[in-house]
């Protein structure tokens, strides 16, 4: 099954209103607080903010932070990845997207947030190529995973029977060695609340 969906077009650059030149980003750390890599959300904040960024905000616990800063993302990937090696010694990788961008994922995922049998996600990544490769992996699954939605270079929706996720291509796939360096999920409803942020 070949992934469906129109990608998502771009309304604006997320830059914030209220500075000049300042965009409001999502930070989305890959694989913190599994594995054996536990990092405390008030420990993420401090770690972070001698950076060039401000207003750094954690969202939840499963690593998503919210900063704003002057610095383009591919700058600011590395310049957060490094210090997070630095400081929390483990090989860290993430996802850098602006919450404007966020929030128009969020809203063009065609399913439901709060449905009780089944779970949405949305697989983020830093290299569009990375997800060409997920999305034609998850349309060969035998069985295929029955409802995966490319919503833009940066973003594939998919979902999962409650209670299954872990059993889904697309979660097996995606929790691939190859593809930790730029890629990482969330659900739905952790989007919503980022890009709301």
């Amino acid at each position: 099954m070949k992934p469906r969906g129109c990608p998502v077009p771009h309304t604006d650059s997320g830059l914030n209103a209220n500075t000049v030149g300042v965009t409001s980003y999502a930070v989305f750390l890959r694989g913190i607080n599994v594995n054996g890599i536990s990092i405390k959300m008030a420990d993420l904040r401090t770690a972070l903010e001698p950076l060039p960024v401000e207003n750094v905000r954690t969202i939840l616990a499963s690593g998503n932070v919210v900063v704003d800063s002057h610095l383009p993302g591919s700058e600011l990937k590395a310049t957060i990845e490094s210090s997070l090696r630095t400081r929390f010694g483990y090989d860290a990788w993430v996802v850098v997207i602006t919450t404007h961008r966020v929030a128009e994922l969020a809203a063009a995922c065609p399913y439901p947030a709060d449905d009780p049998t089944t779970h949405a996600y949305i697989t983020l990544a830093s290299d569009a190529s990375a997800l060409d490769e997920l999305g034609a992996a998850a349309a060969a699954a035998q069985p295929p995973d029955v409802s995966v939605v490319r919503l833009g270079p940066e973003a594939i929706a998919w979902t999962a029977p409650v209670g299954a996720t872990l059993e889904t291509a697309m979660s097996k796939l995606t929790g691939a060695a190859r593809y930790k360096r730029s890629t990482t999920k969330r659900n739905l409803r952790t989007l919503l609340r980022i890009g709301g942020a």
